[in-house]
């Protein structure tokens, strides 16, 4: 297991409807971030297609199997320069559309995760929402979990991960205005509260109206950003992760008198509350 890892954060505009742009500038990205001593570089959330689109119908040419043609050419591009990617895509599985994301590497597609938690818009309105729960993959030694965008928002996710032994929670997003808050305090709460490394990758540009804000950061386990990218403007941004500081839960500042550890001071037994199913009502279509 690796100690040290440079993640990059991909902060891009999406054309819309155009995978083929949208894999080029990808491909284009990931052979700068290699040239910078890149780890794994993690791209927005429906980086492939875009986001908003106003139908499941509208949106099916551009969803894609995974495996499928975007993930083996991206990881076709990620064994050629011995790097790992991060990056959102719609999904196909049989009629079900998911918002997803993929960690691919030198070997191959590596884990997959479906979007859990849906907000009301853009193609959230219409996809399935996730299946498969939440999953630490190992990225050469980097032990990586995934979340997309409004998942951020539940904290349960991110604790899922990280006592699966997630070292760095990928959070590619499309944060529209509105987002603010999340992007400023959310990031480093997440990373905070689970002593991990926490990327969220957002995207720029306009999409059929609807403008997107930039902010992504990298936050380290005491909640401090370490990298970031100025809003709205296209960047490739760094940072190095130290990961004896995520795999460390106890916390030492005055020995016998500051201990924290966030993992061993849980009361589980009073949690219950936080899975009492619940009823989901969305709003109808149209």
């Amino acid at each position: 297991m690796i100690q040290s890892a440079r993640i990059a954060g991909v902060q891009m505009d999406v054309a819309f409807a155009d995978p083929e742009a949208n894999l080029r500038r990808m491909e284009a990205a990931l052979a700068e971030a290699r040239q910078a001593g890149t780890h794994l570089a993690i791209f927005p959330e429906c980086a492939l297609a875009g986001y908003c689109f106003e139908s499941l119908d509208e949106c099916r040419p551009y969803a894609q199997t995974v495996p499928g043609p975007a993930t083996e050419r991206m990881a076709a591009t990620a064994k050629k320069l011995g790097i790992y990617a991060v990056f959102g895509l719609l999904e196909a599985d049989r009629d079900r559309v998911f918002n997803a994301c993929c960690l691919v590497g030198p070997e191959g597609v590596i884990g997959n995760y479906r979007k859990v938690h849906l907000p009301y818009l853009g193609i959230d309105r219409f996809t399935t929402p996730g299946d498969q729960g939440f999953a630490v993959h190992d990225a050469g030694g980097l032990k990586v979990g995934m979340n997309i965008c409004y998942d951020g928002a539940f904290p349960e996710a991110a604790r899922v991960m990280a006592l699966a032994g997630a070292d760095l929670i990928a959070l590619p997003t499309n944060w529209p205005p509105g987002a603010e808050c999340t992007a400023e305090c959310v990031i480093a709460a997440r990373a905070l509260e689970n002593a991990v490394y926490y990327a969220a990758v957002n995207r720029v540009g306009v999409e059929r109206g609807f403008p997107f804000i930039g902010k992504s950061k990298v936050c380290d386990p005491s909640g401090h950003v370490i990298a970031s990218a100025e809003p709205p403007t296209e960047a490739i941004f760094y940072a190095d992760l130290d990961l004896q500081r995520a795999r460390n839960k106890h916390i030492i500042r005055v020995p016998g008198k500051h201990e924290i550890n966030r993992f061993a001071d849980r009361r589980p037994e009073f949690y219950g509350q936080v899975v009492a199913p619940v009823t989901v009502r969305r709003p109808p279509i149209g």
